[in-house]
C-alpha cells in the first residue's frame, strides 16, 4: 500500500470550487485548504503507478495551477528499511546518550568543508 501527501495550488478565487470538485470525484482524500489557494490531499493506492495516475488526474482538474507530491510512504519500502536496520548491527552508544551536545555528534559529510 502506498500513501502520498499532495499539495494542490489553485488561485484563491477558485479554491472553493476546486475543493468541491475534489470531494465529488473521489480521486483522493481532501483534508484542508486555505485562503491562499493551497489544498492538502492524500492519495492511497496499491502501487506507485496508480498513485501517479491519480496525481495526473488531479493536475488536470480545472482550476489547478500545480499538484505535487510532498511525501510518499510505501509499506514495501518500510519492510526493506526494517530489514536493513536489523542487519545493520548495534546502534552507536552516543545516539542513546541524553547528555550529548550537537557539537559532539560525529559528522562524516562535507558541510562547507567542515569534517
Amino acid at each position: 500500500m502506498n500513501i502520498s501527501g499532495i499539495l494542490v495550488q489553485a488561485r484563491p478565487e477558485n479554491v472553493e470550487a476546486l475543493v468541491e470538485t475534489i470531494k465529488v470525484l473521489s480521486i483522493c482524500e481532501y483534508h484542508l485548504h486555505d485562503e491562499l489557494g493551497r489544498v492538502i490531499v492524500t492519495l492511497e493506492e496499491e502501487s506507485t503507478e496508480k498513485e501517479i495516475e491519480q496525481l495526473k488526474k488531479l493536475q488536470k482538474l480545472s482550476g489547478v495551477i500545480a499538484a505535487d507530491m510532498m511525501y510518499s510512504y510505501s509499506e514495501q519500502e518500510l519492510d526493506g528499511l526494517r530489514d536493513d536496520i536489523e542487519k545493520g548491527g548495534d546502534v552507536p552508544e552516543w545516539l542513546n546518550d541524553p547528555n550529548i551536545e550537537a557539537k559532539d555528534i560525529p559528522y562524516n559529510g562535507d558541510l562547507k568543508r567542515k569534517i
